[in-house]
């Protein structure tokens, strides 16, 4: 029976003749990642080689080697696969999987991609970040150097309208595929984790599904790792329903003959537990029932670290309806769902695409290595966050992977080669020269899951624990590593380290990832007989790895540090490093949110020197000569620092400062209202209101406006020659002023903006001018008799406003024409206050 793809196949043919680019919507268990590949090639439609790109390790060589089955091969010969690590590949292999970060390394290594003429991207709706960096390329490609190359996206859930868009013109091709009903079940009520464990939740919801009636067919379990499979298949074995059944892990870490041995097939019920690499691309054959934990192990970055971690979530309600599929694959199934129907309301539609979730720093050193520079301007298929980017690029150029200017270095194409984060690979060769890659291999190890140390206000455990782990002021690694080696050496037995407050399951998770460190440093021959572990050079290897995680205490003994990039921090509490100005710290959290303020806690600290800054960043020490206001004397000093980066790691007096750098610093904190000048009083206001107001009102006399650039430039001239905020205080400023203005001008300032008008009856009153406002008067109704008409100043072209005020000097009415106040509004006024004020005169 042919599988349902085969729907599509005249139009797929048809298309492909004429057309370079092709969507192919199609959903899971459909048979396009193995059929597809043999469609191309028994139709003429594919003279080279065709790519088959994969999001993961293990589908990549299952389906490699179920194409060379049924095409009467041996994986290798017409079908074959490359992963990290290993290539069953050759010359004569003209279907080959691959995984995403193989097929960037090759549009890196031939960029022509010549004996290439298909690629396919399966499982597109993934979204990893490879897949979309490498379509991307793959578009370059085929516009510049490669026309005739054909591109299929293959999806099985993804929104196709945006990628139909991306890749226009192109032609999309849907198969209905075959699906059998399958009964969606859920939870009554909410599981509650701290009671219930995610496994046993599991068992005790199968046995009650199996017990309820004759259900046929296998079973498929989905849980988010490693750790959570061995629980669940112990709990299965333990159990009467299901001790009976073939019970199987699947997961991507498996040998090769244990991934088969979940992949066939049985005379008694199959329970394959896997990880999410059976949600999508490998189907099982027989499974009618599916238990889903909605979990999965999600790539996302840990900003506290900096680095990409695999942290346990929630799937999404599209990854829910992708497992619960598997069950009606060949018959109709079951699918439970271990939350409960209201949960899974609120779950996301979809997962956030990788390069929305996760740094980029590997990825950006990826496409810098395949020669692409111009990282914005290339063709994203979703364009990273601006501030995403930048941070990866400030990662690279602090490893020393890319030089100031952008370009890529020696040591950038090092990194590249090693399949871990570009921050480890460093530390990995520094290690290997070092002599010390077990001890770095830890390090690395423990910087990515949870702290073994559990906190405990027990008083047993502490005095316990103090007795068997002695901490160290040089390092909080070797605080762990000595927890890790006492875990280890109890054989990570729960009661043991339960007595001294370790996790046990972390212990026993870090020991994998050292091995997994280990074994890459010796894939890339790295040296690593030594199992000596020299704490300085193990802390210089940590300083390579996280040089933008620097710190300098701001005094001795404190735990307020700062930080490489403008940062600010406090070292945490439960650290033993205690002494030192300097350390690198592995690990910056931000605590607090919602607007409350929120403090940087500085976490795995490890003490440095400064001879080892001078010896690994060479270019990154430099020494400056720079004027300082001292906070106590408010006097400026020059102070000769020392700056790793921007971080100012050392000072000390360095002599008399220039005076220029003293006037800046001076007139800075006057701007600033931290000193203040006594002289820059109200009568200095009022000149450079006089002085603008006539600016303005008559250009043709040439005073000069005097603006905000203006008022620096004479505060700036004030504080030239003075070194102290006491000197700059008593500085007189009115004369500065008169002197921005020639004595011409002075004259005609005298003439047109007065300080004082002699008005029609005599009097002699003082104008009071303020920066955009008009020019007025105040003067009490006897010292305005015989005053007619207005008052104007500045070439008769400015009114004066007149503030006429009571006996009491509070104002009674302001006006522009007193003709019109003596005729309209006096007579009212004299009646209010003559009966108020009888002995003043009132005309």
């Amino acid at each position: 029976m042919k599988l349902p793809i085969y729907e599509i196949e005249d139009e797929l043919v048809e298309v492909l003749s004429r057309e370079n680019r092709v969507i192919i919507k199609a959903p899971t268990g459909a048979g396009k990642s193995t059929q597809i590949p043999q469609m191309l090639l028994e139709h003429g439609l594919s003279m080279k080689r065709i790519i088959v790109l994969q999001p993961r390790r293990l589908p990549t060589r299952m389906l490699a080697a179920r194409v060379a089955r049924e095409m009467n091969s041996s994986v290798g010969d017409i079908a074959g696969y490359q992963i990290r690590f290993e290539d069953r590949s050759s010359r004569n292999t003209r279907i080959k999987f691959v995984t995403e970060g193989i097929l960037l390394r090759q549009m890196t290594l031939n960029p022509e991609m010549n004996d290439v003429d298909v690629i396919i991207f399966d499982e597109f709706h993934e979204r990893h970040i490879y897949s979309d960096v490498t379509l991307g390329r793959a578009l370059q490609i085929q516009q510049t150097k490669r026309p005739d190359l054909k591109l299929i996206v293959m999806s099985a859930t993804l929104d196709i309208a945006g990628l139909e868009s991306y890749l226009a013109p192109c032609k999309v091709i849907t198969s209905a595929g075959r699906k059998f009903p399958v009964a969606i079940n859920y939870l009554d009520k909410p599981a509650d984790p701290r009671k219930t464990q995610v496994w046993d939740l599991c068992v005790r919801e199968l046995e009650r599904l199996l017990s309820a009636g004759p259900a046929e067919g296998d079973v498929l379990v989905f849980m988010p790792g490693s750790y959570e499979i061995t629980k669940t298949m112990q709990a299965l074995r333990n159990s009467p329903v299901t001790r009976h059944c073939e019970i199987l892990p699947l997961y991507g870490d498996l040998t090769p003959d244990k991934q088969d041995a979940a992949m066939a097939g049985y005379d008694r019920r199959k329970i394959v537990v896997s990880t999410n690499v059976a949600e999508t691309s490998l189907t099982i054959d027989g499974i009618t029932i599916v238990i889903d934990s909605g979990l999965a192990r999600i790539a996302r970055f840990d900003s506290n670290r900096g680095i990409n971690m695999l942290m346990i979530e929630k799937i999404s309600r599209a990854s829910a309806d992708q497992r619960a599929g598997r069950a009606g694959r060949t018959a109709p199934g079951t699918c439970l769902r271990l939350w409960t129907e209201h949960e899974h309301s609120s779950r996301p539609d979809r997962e956030t695409p990788e390069i929305k979730r996760i740094d980029l720093t590997e990825t950006i050193l990826g496409l810098r290595v395949s020669g692409i520079s111009d990282i914005k301007g290339f063709p994203w298929f979703e364009p990273p966050d601006p501030d995403t980017l930048e941070k990866a690029e400030c990662t690279l150029r602090d490893l020393g992977a890319v030089s100031l200017e952008g370009n890529l270095t020696t040591l950038g194409r090092k990194l590249s080669a090693f399949p871990v984060h570009p921050r480890y690979a460093r530390m990995l060769i520094a290690a290997g020269d070092y002599g010390c890659i077990p001890a770095i291999a830890l390090v690395a190890a423990m910087t990515q899951e949870r702290n073994i140390l559990l906190p405990t206000r027990d008083t047993a455990v502490s005095e316990k624990r103090d007795r068997h782990l002695v901490d160290s002021v040089e390092s909080d690694f070797i605080t762990l590593e000595n927890a890790w080696k006492y875990a280890e050496s109890h054989d990570f037995d729960l009661q043991a380290c339960r007595e001294v407050g370790i996790h046990a399951t972390t212990a026993r998770m870090i020991g994998r990832l050292v091995d997994f460190f280990i074994d890459i440093a010796v894939r890339e021959g790295l040296n690593t007989d030594s199992t000596a572990a020299d704490t300085d050079a193990v802390a210089k290897c940590i300083l390579l790895g996280f040089s933008d995680h620097v710190a300098c205490r701001v005094s001795d003994g404190s735990s307020r540090c700062e930080l490489v990039h403008k940062r600010r921090g406090d070292l945490a509490k439960e650290s033993s490093v205690r002494s030192g100005r300097l350390f690198v710290a592995c690990e910056v959290s931000e605590i607090g949110r919602h607007g409350r303020d929120s403090s940087v806690i500085l976490r795995l600290a490890t003490a440095i020197r400064r001879e080892w800054l001078q010896e690994l960043f060479p270019g990154d020490l430099v020494e400056k000569i720079e004027a300082v206001l001292d906070d106590q004397s408010k006097r400026v000093i020059a102070e000769r620092r020392v700056f790793f980066r921007d971080l100012m790691i050392e000072r000390k007096p360095g002599g008399q400062p220039k005076d220029e750098d003293a006037a800046d610093i001076l007139a800075g904190e006057v701007l600033a209202g931290r000193i203040v000048l006594k002289g820059w009083d109200n009568e200095v206001e009022q000149w450079i209101a006089r002085n603008n107001l006539l600016a303005t009102s008559c250009p043709e006399l040439g005073i000069p406006a005097f603006g905000e650039e203006d008022r620096k430039g004479v505060i700036q001239h004030l504080c030239f020659g003075s070194f102290s905020a006491k000197e700059v205080k008593e500085k007189p400023v009115l004369p500065v002023l008169r002197g921005w203005l020639s004595h011409a001008q002075l004259e005609l300032l005298d003439k047109h903006a007065p300080e004082r008008i002699t008005l029609r009856n005599g009097k002699n009153v003082k104008v009071i001018y303020k920066t955009g406002a008009e020019p007025y008067i105040a003067q009490t109704i006897q010292n305005l008799y015989g005053v007619e008409g207005p008052v104007n100043i500045a070439m008769r072209r400015v009114p004066v406003l007149v503030q006429v005020l009571a006996p009491n000097q509070r104002p009674v009415q302001i006006t522009r024409d007193l003709s019109g106040f003596w005729k309209e509004e006096y007579p009212k006024i004299k009646q209010q206050l003559q009966r108020r004020y009888p002995k003043h005169e009132w005309r």
